[in-house]
């Protein structure tokens, strides 16, 4: 019997348990300004966030009334690209939209 030949059955380590977690999730607000209008939400709502027209207009109307509201709930990746998605479009139409 040669110094390689192992009995490898018993080296096998395995975990019954793994515990796998969710991803932590992630708000992505809007703020209310005295600039962007609200026809410009909507639209921001409706092609970034895909909601549909009365969805957009119900977080509009948060976002008008309130100062603030929720456009969408994501992973930290993805709540980052949908931020910044929204920035670069409100700063290509003029708007301060935060």
């Amino acid at each position: 019997m040669s110094e390689f030949d192992y009995e490898f059955d018993s080296d096998v380590v395995t975990e019954e348990d793994i515990e796998v977690r969710e991803p932590r999730l992630y708000h992505v607000m809007l703020y209310n300004d005295n600039y962007t209008t609200m026809d410009f939400v909507v639209y921001v709502l409706e092609t970034i966030f895909h909601h549909s027209g009365p969805v957009a207009e119900k977080i509009m109307l948060d976002v008008h009334q309130r100062g603030k509201g929720v456009a969408g709930t994501y992973p930290r990746d993805i709540a980052e690209t949908k931020a910044l998605q929204t920035r670069n479009l409100a700063q290509e139409h003029h708007f301060p939209l935060k």
